[in-house]
């Protein structure tokens, strides 16, 4: 339009450079709210694939556990758990701070081991 204006006059339009040019709200707001859009989307499907990673970064952990718990497990028996007992109260009767150990009166429970201080 500005070419063929200005062409019968002798003048030859080779480029037009446009400045400043103001789009009408409506458009901008459009382009921003479709800009928005796109961020959201990519921030949504970020989000999504870090959940996945961690999802199955909690299964792998899961099944190592229960890997590990089967293993102690076979290796446990109610001997071996009765013995620990015993270690476990001897160390607690040896201790300082413990001053009056109960027996159990039952087949395999452990003692009950009360702080005597009449001190406090």
């Amino acid at each position: 339009m500005l070419i063929d204006k200005l062409s019968h006059r002798g003048v030859v339009v080779e480029d037009v450079l446009l400045k400043d040019v103001q789009l009408p709200k409506l458009l901008v707001d459009a382009i921003e709210m479709k800009a928005q859009a796109e961020q959201d989307a990519l921030k949504m499907s970020f989000v999504l694939q870090k959940e996945e990673q961690e999802a199955e970064r909690k299964a792998i952990e899961a099944k190592g556990i229960a890997e590990f718990q089967s293993i102690v497990t076979s290796g446990i028996s109610p001997q071996l758990l009765q013995w620990k007992g015993i270690e476990a109260t001897e160390k607690i009767a040896e201790s300082q701070n413990t001053k009056i150990v109960i027996m159990g009166n039952s087949k395999g429970e452990l003692p009950v081991l009360l702080n005597g201080d009449t001190d406090e």
